[in-house]
């Protein structure tokens, strides 16, 4: 019987095991110019027993950051602050990956520079509203992206993905979940175009589409992860029939030779069963525990084989051994949700591991 703390093979490369540390905003990017920090640099090293980390989510553009002091992988300064990162993971003998996320609408034009405002695939704001420096902020209208705007969005993806290699990252996973850009391109209720890029199943999936098929071109199908989240409504998204959208979505992906799919779970079971099988790669299930955090319970998922991997996301901020927790069967830091965005190394570089 596999167990989660056998090792698999992925992108290439063998994990220690089939525990990912899941991606999770920290807002602690206080370098010059949305660089990443040497105390970030001492988290994800931290936590580099994980059989594979996966960053926070990382703009792969200026218009593409969504929240205060998160980190960008679009300038030199950053490529190389992140350098200093993946090189600590690595003497630690750790993985990772750089997750690239555009947040399209879900942002504020003041987080933003030069006048720049959200974009997304239609003029529809969010309900709710963003944490900026300035405190809470309503959502605004984001500028509609134009066809040579959605090209050019494609083409920061598959810069970025480079850059994360330059920096040496292990690969990269594209966020298309959570109610950022590509979900919004993917759901009926912020896609509301009618030329190629909405208006059916085929259009809302093709953003997401030629993201991936752009950036599997620039670094290599082996260095490329997909997140998405079917039926999430985070972020003010309504998916009325998410089956039909993901199952058309995984069927063109197919053929990409990608690392891994990373499915963040809903409550629908059935539909994550579905997924798994269309999926002819490795899996990667964050699995539905609202309200808890996904906790030891979850291994069971590779051992029932619904996953091949299982990624913990708030267990994962509070212990930085996590693996050796899991296996010892505890126990376990309880994660304080009071640091978990902003802030300095408390709740972030100080939870305590094991004793030897």
């Amino acid at each position: 019987m596999t167990t989660a703390f056998d090792p698999i093979v992925l992108g290439g490369k063998r994990l220690a095991s089939r525990l990912a540390m899941a991606p999770m905003t920290r807002s602690r990017a206080y370098g010059p110019g949305a660089e990443p920090t040497e105390l970030m640099a001492t988290y994800y090293a931290q936590r580099a027993g994980a059989g594979l980390i996966v960053t926070e989510g990382i703009q792969p553009s200026p218009v593409g950051q969504g929240y205060p002091d998160t980190p960008g992988l679009h300038t030199s300064g950053q490529v190389a602050a992140w350098r200093r990162v993946t090189d600590a993971v690595h003497r630690e003998g750790g993985v990772i990956f750089a997750q690239l996320m555009h947040t399209g609408r879900i942002g504020h034009p003041s987080l933003l520079p030069d006048g720049l405002v959200p974009v997304a695939p239609s003029a529809v704001a969010a309900a709710g509203q963003v944490f900026t420096h300035q405190g809470p902020q309503d959502f605004v209208t984001p500028r509609e992206l134009t066809e040579a705007q959605i090209r050019a969005t494609i083409a920061d993806f598959a810069a970025a993905a480079r850059n994360a290699i330059e920096a040496g990252f292990d690969g990269v996973e594209i966020h298309g979940a959570n109610g950022y850009l590509l979900h919004q391109f993917l759901a009926p209720n912020t896609n509301r175009r009618t030329d190629a890029w909405g208006g059916t199943v085929e259009g809302r999936i093709r953003f997401a589409a030629e993201v991936t098929a752009a950036v599997v071109e620039a670094v290599g199908g082996d260095r490329v992860g997909l997140r998405i989240s079917p039926g999430n409504p985070y972020n003010d998204i309504a998916e009325d029939n998410p089956a039909e959208v993901y199952e058309a979505l995984l069927e063109r992906l197919a053929g990409l030779g990608l690392a891994y799919l990373h499915v963040m779970e809903g409550p629908d079971g059935d539909l994550t069963g579905r997924l798994r099988k269309a999926w002819p790669g490795t899996f990667v299930l964050n699995p539905f525990t609202h309200p808890a955090a996904t906790g030891p319970e979850a291994l069971a998922l590779v051992e029932d084989g619904t996953a091949d991997m299982v990624a913990f996301g708030a267990l994962f901020l509070a212990n930085p051994d996590l693996p050796a927790r899991l296996a010892a069967g505890g126990p376990f830091n309880t994660p304080d949700p009071a640091t978990f965005y902003g802030g300095d190394h408390r709740g972030y570089t100080d939870y305590p591991a094991l004793t030897a």
